[in-house]
């Protein structure tokens, strides 16, 4: 089985169905322009069967394809923030908690730390005495 289509088959179901209302939803603004399936077809550079896949919600139409089609609706700009670091709360929660633990972490040395000079304080002036 080829990588592609054992990928297709692991995607998660509200993606799936995320995929699928981006398509339906393309599919209304191309209607709503009162485009044909052949014209809007040609503006995308792709067949009609290709478009049909697309508008249907086929995962396996390529990046480029549904890039394309978003800018034929003026709505491409938002392809730039979809991934963007700032928004990935799943890496934002991972530096949080690596954050919480180098300070733990410095805290533990430095107490150790203070504890070691204290304890080396209270040696040295054993010997004095």
């Amino acid at each position: 089985m080829p990588k592609t289509t054992r990928a297709l088959l692991q995607l998660p179901p509200a993606t799936a169905a995320a995929i699928e209302k981006l398509g339906a939803d393309l599919a209304v603004a191309r209607l709503r322009r009162k485009e044909s399936l052949r014209s809007w077809a040609k503006r995308l550079g792709v067949t009609v069967p290709t478009l049909q896949r697309l508008e249907s919600g086929d995962p396996s139409v390529g990046i480029g394809i549904v890039a394309t089609a978003l800018w034929l609706i003026q709505r491409d700009g938002e392809l730039g923030k979809i991934a963007s670091p700032e928004h990935d709360h799943g890496a934002l929660e991972l530096d949080v908690r690596a954050a919480l633990e180098l300070g733990r972490s410095r805290a533990q040395a430095s107490m150790e730390a203070r504890l070691r000079a204290v304890g080396d304080a209270s040696k040295a002036n054993e010997v004095k005495d």
